[in-house]
């Protein structure tokens, strides 16, 4: 139906691509004056998800960007956080921040814990995991299948960094590289996989005395505008768009069924290649002459987020 070379749905390893805050104990941060303009303008509230003092960050146009912003606030390296929420100090992976922040989202970043290791067998060619990465070398689990062999590992959890797969180092790799080691393991082998947990407060029992939310910014917008990172790397404000939002998280449940993984910023590039296309013909062409042809996804996968795209246009989506 589509070009030939779409056989694929595994891309070669080779692509590249809370607390209520105090505001007694604020830190500013204000390092980078040459920063694009776009990005100086805004501030956003951070925690430290374990717990911290409140900061300030801004001057940023990508995810990498604010990892830097973030460790500069707390006086630590960027490489320490695993990934970050949005308006929740809980690794809750609804709240994941990914391809856009809203102008007065609060972000809580999830820093490394407790390392472990686990040795097991694949008795089963799926293991059940979901796996996403935070656009800054680190992949992790977003969700474990009920029932899976990996949801009856107790020492396995939503929010682990996976660092290595039999001493094969993952940091640095993508998360579809690392869902294809995964599934490249052979059926009845053992593998020992050694995750990093996010660092806990200790008190993940008891709620915080104070609401989540945070303070209302005045000037920052209605709420209804979104900082929102483009393809291209540069961050954009855009008001909120309900289709668009509806469609990026339908393509990302149908990146997950047919990769087993979960990139906000991919699907967000897929929605952004739709824009303007009237058929799936279209629409496949663009994915062709787009850096996306290197995932050289199959026809079934090109049909099913075409009619994700549809559906979210013509306010089908739930």
């Amino acid at each position: 139906m589509f070009r030939k070379h779409r056989n694929k749905a595994i891309p070669p390893p080779n692509v590249q691509n809370g607390h209520e805050p105090d505001n007694n104990n604020v830190v500013s941060n204000n390092k980078n004056p040459s920063a694009p303009p776009i990005t100086n303008s805004l501030q956003f509230y951070c925690q430290l998800a374990h717990g911290s003092p409140t900061a300030f960050v801004s001057g940023f146009s990508n995810v990498r960007e604010l990892y830097e912003k973030i460790g500069e606030a707390f006086d630590m390296p960027a490489s320490d956080i695993i990934f970050c929420t949005l308006n929740t100090f809980k690794p809750d992976m609804k709240k994941l921040l990914g391809g856009q922040i809203g102008l007065e989202d609060f972000i809580f970043a999830h820093r490394k814990g407790r390392p472990k290791e686990v040795e097991l067998e694949k008795s089963e060619d799926s293991l059940g995991l979901t796996i996403t990465d935070n656009g800054a070398g680190y992949s992790f689990i977003k969700r474990i299948k009920e029932g899976s062999v990996i949801s009856n590992i107790p020492h396995i959890k939503v929010g682990d960094h996976i660092e290595k797969l039999n001493n094969q180092l993952m940091v640095g790799k993508r998360h579809f590289e690392v869902a294809a080691a995964l599934k490249n393991i052979p059926l009845g082998s053992t593998f020992t996989i050694r995750l990093i947990e996010p660092m806990t407060s200790g008190f993940g029992q008891i709620a915080p005395k104070n609401s989540t939310r945070a303070p209302k910014k005045a000037g920052y917008g209605s709420g209804k505008e979104t900082l929102r990172f483009k393809a291209g790397g540069k961050a954009e404000i855009q008001q909120q768009d309900d289709a668009m939002d509806s469609g990026i998280e339908k393509i990302n449940g149908v990146l997950e069924n047919f990769m087993g993984i979960n990139d906000s910023e991919l699907a967000t590039q897929i929605w952004e290649i739709s824009e303007g296309k009237v058929n799936s013909m279209d629409f496949a062409e663009a994915i062709d002459d787009s850096d996306l042809a290197a995932f050289q996804f199959t026809d079934e996968l090109i049909i099913e987020l075409w009619g994700c795209v549809t559906d979210a246009r013509q306010s089908r989506i739930k």
